[in-house]
């Protein structure tokens, strides 16, 4: 029981046993009893590049679709900035794109390219590659898609498996399959083991919503659902077959220990924000690391609030990403990482 006390003075005092804003006093003790902590090791940089000059990215302000001198460069600041990892995106020209996607496992294309540059001039910086058949195919989806409109899973895991291999070959550290086919992580861990790439990683997008944030790296990529096909040919409007439906949480979990047992390394949650629970059931069922990704919409709903004066973006950008490492992520893909570095080395 709490008594009260009243002095002679007529200070009135609550007899506590424990007072909590003790513990919030000055920043000195904030800083000592913090709970969660955000580092600049914690962040992945994902990167555009293309085959041309630099161009900024209208949907995606502060981002730029990058040259590949223009990408070693950015790199190369990231990575003073204490940033270790980042995670390539190609966009690629439509002459190179194809109902099968066979650009994707081109050896001279614009992502092993980028592949060997970044590792011959930045060593210690982890590259991430996505592996994944949007960007290159001229249907716009994730898998080869028949004329009937069916994404074909097999078939698409095959092609999956000769890119991943390529990015082995060419220098990635981590290939990061996005595709959400079922059974990729297996055959692609055993592509890599059979072909002498033991030592690289798979970080499995293994719970990534059908998600309505994704607009402005769509159209960054060139890479939705086109409306349709050549000859008549029925193509899905969205990506409801393969990426999982916004409602669900438990099948996150299914998809998470498939992906375990498949021998993936790190999971993902895609997007973060909205999905902080769909993490923190995850960090029950796994000890493997976990990513969150921090995707375009949330960026540009932060970016835009922030250019309209309605937020401040520093502390909302702060406040967002320590939200998703206190929800069990223990990394996140931001295109603000080298922002927030910067930020953290003010701080």
């Amino acid at each position: 029981m709490i008594s009260r006390m009243l002095h002679e003075n007529n200070e009135f005092n609550l007899d506590l046993p424990q007072r909590p804003r003790r513990r919030r006093r000055t920043p000195a003790m904030r800083g000592l009893v913090r709970e969660t902590r955000l580092t600049a090791q914690q962040l992945i940089y994902p990167l555009f590049v293309h085959d041309g000059p630099i161009e900024p990215i209208t949907a995606m302000p502060g981002c730029n679709r990058w040259s590949l001198d223009g990408l070693c460069e950015e790199v190369g600041r990231a990575a003073k900035l204490g940033i270790g990892a980042v995670v390539l995106f190609p966009k690629v020209d439509d002459r190179y794109k194809s109902s099968t996607a066979d650009e994707a496992y081109n050896p001279v294309g614009l992502i092993p390219q980028a592949i060997t540059r970044l590792k011959l001039e930045y060593p210690d910086v982890l590259v991430i590659t996505d592996v994944a058949l949007d960007p290159y195919s001229s249907d716009g989806h994730d898998g080869i898609v028949d004329d009937d409109g069916e994404i074909l899973n097999d078939q698409t895991v095959q092609v999956l498996c000769r890119q991943a291999l390529m990015h082995a070959q060419a220098g990635a550290d981590i290939v990061a399959p996005s595709d959400m086919m079922d059974g990729r992580v297996a055959a692609i861990r055993q592509t890599l083991d059979a072909n002498g790439f033991a030592n690289v990683s798979i970080m499995s997008y293994s719970a990534k919503y059908a998600s309505a944030y994704y607009g402005p790296f769509r159209g960054a990529l060139d890479s939705a659902p086109k409306s349709n096909g050549v000859g008549g040919k029925k193509i899905p409007g969205d990506k409801m077959t393969y990426q999982m439906d916004p409602a669900n949480a438990r099948e996150a979990i299914t998809e998470t220990l498939l992906d375990e047992a498949e021998g993936a390394d790190i999971v993902m949650v895609k997007p973060a924000g909205p999905y902080l629970d769909i993490i923190h059931r995850i960090t029950q069922v796994t000890t493997l690391p976990i990513a969150a990704y921090q995707v375009s919409g949330e960026y540009l709903m932060i970016k835009a609030a922030s250019e309209s004066g309605w937020v401040d973006e520093k502390k909302i950008v702060m406040e967002s990403l320590t939200s998703i490492i206190r929800a069990g992520a223990d990394m996140i893909l931001t295109y603000y990482a080298p922002q927030v570095a910067k930020w953290l080395k003010e701080d």
